[in-house]
């Protein structure tokens, strides 16, 4: 047996056992990877949604985050006996080949739903069309963004009249701010994990910010501009060697921790640690990823990396369209309440929602709502997006050169060839 008929096979026992029988208009089964703060706030929704439904039988299993997640739903979608909906990154939507492991939204329950293209911000949506079907909804966008500690860059005079971070632009002006602010503190100017992916999220960000490709559409070769990256991966390695304004090796608790406790001004991360700051009572607030390079990008924007919690429909055996009618109701309800997302974070992807007076009165989360306009997605390929291969092994050899023990160039060098023997694997499904 090969590879795909093992999985197959696996899969079908797998989604039997897990799922039984494909669901119909009287039962929803709902899986999705949100822990902590965010797995929270998703049980408060679900369970919103199954009060207003009591016709239906809700029934939601949240697994592991991470490959784990991944590896069973994609086995469970192979055996074509999976939930009714889930929880995709939409930059894994390739790598989940729709038509296979993912069933299309029917169109005609889209219009009747009112889920239409106008309601979200095109760039996203259009990673959600595969061959003209839609293999997607947005939920959200998280885009790797700034924390800033009010506290400490009021004392540094980075506050301006109206209260707000005065603009940081250019690697220059940055760097100086990162240097006052770590004489302030003791500790650092900058805190950011260095051993996950933020290394990946960080040269993203700056890459793409220099207008820099990685693969070519079709996901079968590279097309890396080493003068690009090299420039990127010099601003990385001067933050943490060069001019030492942030760690060189930091576990993403940590980073957290110090900006937590005042012992570091800013924090590069991910949106979602809004509430952790807000319970510890940290003067904090956030602004969209700076500009470093500026003036370099085609269209003049600060571009940051992020991804999208998208709903799907993994494939199903005798998929009914009373089935996919509850899952697009569930959909619909989610939506409709983004603003309740969005207080753990996220930006909602719902247009009607981010416009709306109670998320503009949302204070920190909505003054970033910009940056998922400017949002770089992982490029397609079945071994990217997040907790994918890709951010892995990326994370590794930048995450080296920030830590001082690889230079640019070798960095670079490792992650070009872990990128080919990447893209020399054949897609396992």
């Amino acid at each position: 047996m090969n590879r795909r008929q093992v999985l197959l096979g696996a899969a079908a026992v797998m989604g039997a056992a897990a799922c039984g029988a494909p669901s119909g208009n009287d039962r929803l089964r709902y899986w999705n990877l949100f822990g902590g703060g965010d797995g929270v706030r998703m049980v408060e929704l679900i369970d919103a949604f199954a009060a207003s439904r009591p016709d239906l039988d809700v029934k939601a299993s949240t697994l592991t985050w991470g490959p784990p997640y991944y590896t069973k739903l994609s086995m469970a979608a192979a055996g074509g006996r999976a939930p009714d909906v889930a929880i995709l990154h939409l930059a894994r939507l390739s790598s989940f080949a729709p038509g296979r492991l993912l069933d299309p939204f029917p169109q005609e329950l889209l219009t009747a739903a009112g889920i239409t293209p106008d309601r979200f911000l095109p760039a996203i949506w259009d990673r959600c069309v595969v061959d003209g079907q839609v293999y997607a909804i947005p939920l959200d966008t998280h885009p790797f963004v700034m924390y800033y500690n009010t506290e400490l860059c009021r004392r540094l005079g980075l506050i301006g009249a109206g209260g707000d971070l005065v603009p940081l632009r250019g690697a220059d002006d940055l760097v100086a701010a990162w240097s006052e602010a770590r004489k302030l503190t003791g500790g650092y100017g900058l805190v950011l994990d260095t051993f996950g992916v933020s290394p990946w999220r960080l040269w993203w960000t700056l890459y793409r910010q220099l207008d820099g490709d990685l693969l070519t559409e079709d996901a079968t070769a590279l097309v890396i501009d080493d003068a690009k990256a090299l420039q990127a991966l010099d601003f990385m390695r001067r933050l943490s060697v060069t001019d030492a304004v942030a760690p060189g090796q930091m576990l993403l608790s940590g980073a957290v921790a110090l900006f937590g406790s005042g012992k570091a001004a800013f924090l590069f991360n991910g949106e979602w640690e809004v509430t952790t700051f807000q319970t510890q009572k940290t003067p904090f607030s956030m602004v969209p990823f700076p500009e470093v390079f500026p003036g370099t990008s085609t269209d003049g924007i600060a571009r940051t990396q992020a991804d999208c919690h998208t709903f799907v429909l993994p494939h199903q055996r005798g998929r009914t369209a009373e089935g996919s009618r509850a899952a697009l109701d569930y959909v619909r309800f989610m939506l409709d309440r983004s603003v309740d997302w969005a207080e753990g974070g996220h930006v909602p992807a719902w247009l009607p929602a981010t416009r709306s007076a109670e998320y503009l009165a949302l204070d920190p989360q909505s003054r970033y709502r910009d940056a998922a306009a400017t949002a770089q997605l992982d490029p397609p390929a079945w071994f990217s997006g997040s907790a994918s291969n890709m951010e892995t092994l990326a994370g590794s050899a930048f995450g080296a050169v920030q830590a001082g023990t690889l230079t640019p160039e070798a960095g670079l060098a490792r992650f070009k060839a872990d990128m080919q023997r990447l893209i020399d694997t054949p897609a396992p499904v």
